[in-house]
């Protein structure tokens, strides 16, 4: 077999054009059927929940209001400016040891300040492999 892939057919093309239809599969056919009965399902889970079921109250309970997250206020650290990526880190490492910056926030400042190095050294590289370029094509 030569490296050359070929295939029968044609990108957006179906290879089974007479297939099951959108929508009718089992899964939404047994969906459409149980449909009609959920609303006295609900009923009876409210009624059972009323009446002190626990486990009724829970399913509705976390059915229907999600989890709350916490919500850590915004704070504003001052960040060494010029003093390069590592005093930016120990600044919040500092802040998040004095009480002032919350671990999470913390965190995700750290995890913010290590995708901005990695920016930097690849520009940085960037822009060495251009210089020698140039010195290699003696366009220096």
């Amino acid at each position: 077999m030569t490296g050359k892939k070929s295939s029968r057919w044609k990108p957006g093309q179906t290879g089974n054009a007479k297939g099951r239809p959108p929508g009718q599969s089992e899964i939404t056919r047994m969906r459409a059927e149980l449909a009609v009965h959920v609303p006295a399902i609900i009923n009876q889970l409210v009624t059972a929940a009323q009446a002190g079921d626990i486990q009724a109250a829970r399913l509705i309970l976390e059915r229907i209001l999600p989890p709350m997250k916490a919500i850590e206020p915004m704070v504003e650290i001052a960040l060494p400016d010029g003093e390069g990526l590592t005093a930016q880190g120990v600044a919040i490492v500092q802040a998040v040891a004095d009480g002032t910056l919350a671990p999470g926030q913390g965190a995700q400042l750290l995890t913010g300040l290590g995708s901005l190095a990695r920016i930097t050294e690849i520009d940085e590289l960037e822009k060495r492999i251009t210089k020698l370029e140039e010195l290699k094509n003696g366009n220096a």
